[in-house]
């Protein structure tokens, strides 16, 4: 048994769980970040946590889920490490061998990831080697007790056997005299000495700082080889079809009512990468293959070099909550899908699309939508600007009218042709419906849930989409009253969001206004609540004020 007392053991192996992570970092700067432990075992976890659990993080965190998970991820791995060091102060091989366990967690994370090589195992083999080293220097080694005191331990295992068990070995009953309760006069804990203490919290810390310097700095250097400077060397082509302007009065530039066109920096981010994919566009490559007749293969700059088709969409998550904001719109540049596919030349029965990220992260959208004539792209150009490296830089994919989850591939690098009956996308195993078309939906933004606006005139507006149909109407109401007609605001077409409004006459007290819209082709937004799976949520947005 160890010397240490359990609070320290328990530090201990707190600490080897930092070292170990720590060091993996500046390893994995070399090998790739997804193959660092923390990154590798957090994305393990996005695959295998139940789908409820992933949208109750989704509605609790939003677009901060995936700190909220790393967060998480790394608290659990402290706990699992003082723990490893409890089992190790009452016999080391077992912390031992929970260390090498983790080791191997990491491995096999890494390994799993797509496109993973055997090098990717080498942050969690290093990182575990050296939290094995750190948890054996504080157990059984230097940073532990004082030399001293465990020779003197050792001397008192050997005579507890020869000795009355009424009578303690001195050190025992030093240690009894000091406060201590010893078991069965087994001596135990003789870390209480101040030498001893000092030198267990000065290698803590010491130990503890390196390992943090050593993280920050991998992630530090992992940023340096990111393609930040080569987006900044991207130089977008001018589209041969340019996207119509934005017709007068299209914004109605009210507070707190969203802007018709969503800054770069605003626009919401939901997908499973936990480290940002960094795709250099000179080795950037898109392969169109599978169940066509002629496969493609293009380059980055064939990509640019082909007709440029400029357009304003609304995309939409199918995590989006009635009332949510995991909405935006933004000005689009890119190349048809659709004239691709014709070139590729699907078989029969290809009616599935799937685009595949440079992580293994697959969509499957219908083959017929995107070749219906709508402005489905391979976007390379977001408001004017060549794609920020989160939202998909190099190359990814944007559908008017189809839920992210079926259409909206970040980081793209496939577009295979296959049916849905030969092939599940990432999302359809986890429950959700294979395909998603966008539904008629609307929001209030102002006023504010619980805001407290004066009696009088009171403006409410919000937004409204049903992309590639278009919204026809929006209706407001009071405390369950008669629908009002809101008066939509212009849009450039039916691929995006409009904005509305409604002028209300507002009384002192506390009210409930609701919103609905209806599409084009006459269908009016469902009052019935569902939930966002299996194909998004439906119900009238409802927000309670209180007038004074």
């Amino acid at each position: 048994m160890s010397t240490l007392s359990r609070r320290r053991a328990a530090l201990a192996g707190v600490v080897a769980a930092v070292v170990a992570l720590g060091t993996a970092e500046p390893v994995a700067v070399l090998t790739g970040p997804r193959s660092a432990p923390l990154v590798a075992v957090g994305g393990l976890v996005v695959d295998l946590v139940p789908e409820p659990l992933k949208q109750f993080a989704v509605d609790v965190f939003g677009t901060y889920d995936k700190i909220a998970l790393l967060v998480g991820t790394a608290l659990l791995l402290a706990a699992f490490g003082a723990l490893l060091g409890l089992a190790a102060a009452r016999r080391l091989v077992i912390g031992l061998a929970g260390v090498a366990a983790f080791a191997v967690l990491g491995v096999a994370a890494a390994l799993t990831r797509a496109g993973a090589n055997a090098f990717d195992a080498l942050p969690s083999v290093v990182g575990g080697g050296l939290g094995a080293l750190t948890l054996r220097a504080f157990v059984a080694g230097p940073l532990g007790a004082g030399p001293a005191r465990r020779e003197q331990a050792g001397r008192d295992r050997a005579d507890a056997a020869d000795r009355p068990p009424s009578t303690p070995p001195p050190a025992v009953a030093a240690l009894a005299r000091e406060g201590e309760t010893p078991a069965g006069w087994e001596p135990v804990r003789h870390d209480d000495d101040a030498e001893s203490r000092r030198r267990f919290l000065r290698g803590a810390g010491l130990l503890t700082g390196a390992a943090a310097v050593a993280g920050l700095g991998g992630h530090w250097l992992a940023g340096r080889r990111g393609v930040s400077a080569a987006r900044e060397a991207v130089t977008l082509p001018a589209p041969a079809g340019p996207a119509p302007q934005v017709p007068a009065g299209a914004d109605l530039a009210l507070p707190r009512l969203a802007p018709y066109v969503t800054p770069n920096r605003e626009f919401y981010r939901i997908d499973t990468a936990l480290v940002v994919p960094q795709v250099d566009p000179a080795t950037w490559r898109l392969r169109i293959h599978g169940r066509v007749r002629n496969p493609i293969e293009l380059s980055f700059d064939d990509l640019l070099a082909r007709p440029m088709v400029e357009r304003y969409v609304t995309l939409a998550c199918v995590s989006n909550e009635v009332g949510g904001d995991l909405i935006g719109n933004a000005r689009w540049l890119g190349v048809s899908i659709g004239e691709l596919l014709d070139e590729a030349g699907p078989e029969e029965g290809a009616d599935q699309v799937v685009g595949r990220a440079v992580d293994g992260w697959t969509c499957g959208a219908p083959t017929s939508v995107l070749r219906d004539g709508r402005d489905a792209l391979l976007a390379v150009g977001m408001n004017g600007e060549p794609l920020p490296i989160q939202h998909g830089f190099p190359v990814r994919m944007v559908v008017p009218g189809l839920y992210g989850y079926v259409s909206a591939c970040k980081w793209l690098t496939e577009l295979e042709l296959t049916s849905f009956a030969d092939f599940d996308a990432y999302w359809v195993p986890r429950g959700w419906s294979a395909q998603g078309p966008i539904k008629t939906q609307s929001r209030i933004d102002t006023p504010r849930p619980r805001s407290r606006p004066a009696a009088g005139p009171v403006t409410v507006a919000g937004v409204a989409w049903a992309q590639h149909r278009g919204i026809r109407g929006v209706e407001v109401r009071v405390d369950g009253g008669p629908w009002r007609e809101a008066t939509p605001a212009p849009a450039v077409s039916a691929d995006t969001w409009v904005q509305w409004s409604w002028r209300w006459d507002a009384t002192p007290g506390e009210h409930t206004l609701q919103v609905r819209a209806t599409d084009t082709t006459g269908e009016t937004q469902t009052e019935q609540r569902a939930p966002v799976a299996p194909d998004g949520a439906t119900g009238w947005h409802t927000v309670t004020v209180t007038v004074s």
